[in-house]
């Protein structure tokens, strides 16, 4: 077998064997296949496509090129949750200790902060003394007693994959709805889960900007679980504006507590119920969604979500008095608001360009060694369809009083705002339910 030839067959569009695949996964990652044969074929993979058994076949192969995550000790069916990226996506803090409040037990491993999105590591990391490493005895221990556990991703899961992204990343192939697929869906099944549930973003915070592309990406995704064996659902959901109202790490660990305790934004509480309805189903506690909806309304009413999360929060060495005393958390040097400068409706907010302006502020990361500022960011005091007067504030930016670049960050956070004379009605949160039967349009 000759990579050259695996790359003739692509580029004309023939479809490549499980082995084949393999050959060439395992060849790359070895070192036996140079970056220039690789980029080659991922190039003829952006023109041709893979079809669902490649996708399938690829995945796997990336899947099986570093360490396997072993969930087998731990009771029950374990429900993985991915968000495809976004800003002010803070719903792993909120579902991972509702959904095992319900009685499924999350075992995750979450990332850190890509580009204009943030990452559910950092965010936990905001939290005073919060341990982000677990060895897999405590992983699971920690699982089996108290329901949920949250650690970052380990340093040889998917190897393949970050390798593939880089070559990806500086070859022009990112956007390869196949090759995307694989990447996610490889981290998801080595990170041992039984089941998957994604929320694919789309609009202009996303990666994703239509719904034709964050369906197909779905579909893919969802593709590849149930033919790997695990039951997979996608919730596509809108990221026209950023979930909820507080971008920055601490803001948004105070945010995901307010909505534990039911006094979050109506949007990001409906998504949470959403997804956490699919976990619950496809944990098999209910057997609807409206069932699994209704459980998990009611352990909102009665504390207990909040009340694991604080669990949760004691358990990985964090101080779970930030639940009660949000001032624990930290707090920028200054606040700073955005006014609007004529009156009128948002009609749109440019959720990339307030994630970049969070990043640029300190929250996320600029540069792979940038050190990231807990206390930063942005909170909204407008949305889609909110009437705004002339002077009155947009939003109000948590900054360090050294930030020499701030006056600029106001300028771009009030320029993501677009306000007009003609009354507004924002669009819906959801939008798609992707399953094995399909996509389903709400």
């Amino acid at each position: 077998m000759r990579a050259v030839d695996l790359i003739y067959k692509k580029r004309n569009g023939s479809e490549l064997s499980a082995s084949e695949l393999n050959y060439l996964v395992q060849g790359y990652c070895q070192g036996e296949i140079p970056d220039y044969q690789m980029a080659a074929w991922t190039m003829a993979v952006f023109f041709k496509g893979l079809s669902a058994a490649e996708t399938a076949d690829l995945t796997m192969a990336m899947a099986n090129s570093g360490d396997q995550v072993d969930l087998g000790k731990i009771q029950g069916i374990k429900v993985d949750k991915h968000s495809t990226g976004g800003v002010g996506d803070k719903t792993t803090l909120i579902l991972a200790p509702l959904v095992a409040a319900a009685g499924v037990p999350v075992a995750k491993m979450s990332g850190r902060g890509l580009g204009h999105t943030g990452g559910t590591i950092d965010k936990l990391e905001a939290i005073p003394g919060f341990q982000i490493e677990l060895t897999q005895e405590n992983f699971t221990r920690q699982v089996n007693e108290i329901g949920v556990a949250v650690i970052g991703q380990s340093g040889n899961i998917t190897p393949a994959d970050k390798k593939l992204y880089a070559l990806r990343d500086v070859t022009a192939t990112v956007d390869s709805i196949p090759l995307i697929a694989s990447s996610v869906m490889s981290k998801k099944i080595a990170a041992g889960a039984d089941a998957i549930v994604l929320d694919v973003k789309m609009g202009s915070g996303a990666f994703m900007k239509t719904l034709d592309e964050a369906e197909a990406l779905a579909q893919a995704m969802v593709e590849i679980g149930t033919n790997v064996g695990r039951r997979t659902a996608a919730v596509i959901s809108d990221m026209n504006q950023p979930l909820g109202y507080a971008i920055g790490n601490a803001l948004e660990v105070n945010e995901a507590i307010l909505t534990l305790q039911g006094k979050g934004p109506h949007d990001l509480t409906e998504l949470c119920l959403t997804l956490g309805a699919h976990m619950v189903v496809l944990g098999g506690l209910r057997a609807s969604e409206s069932e699994a909806r209704g459980l998990l309304e009611q352990k909102l009413r009665d504390g207990s979500a909040l009340r694991k999360f604080q669990q949760f929060i004691t358990a990985q060495g964090g101080n779970a008095k930030v639940a009660e005393h949000p001032e624990l958390l930290p707090k920028a040097d200054v606040l700073i608001e955005v006014n609007a400068s004529a009156p009128g409706t948002v009609t749109a907010i440019d959720a990339e360009q307030l994630g970049l302006a969070a990043m640029q502020l300190g929250a996320g990361r600029a540069t792979k060694d940038a050190v990231i500022d807990y206390s930063v960011g942005i909170v909204l005091s407008k949305k889609v369809g909110d009437r705004v007067e002339a002077g009155e504030s947009l939003a109000v930016v948590h900054a360090r009083a050294n930030n020499n670049g701030t006056d600029e960050i106001l300028k771009q956070i009030q320029n993501a705002y677009h306000i007009s004379d003609q009354p507004y009605s924002p669009g819906p949160l959801l939008l798609s339910i992707v399953t094995a039967d399909g996509i389903a349009r709400l």
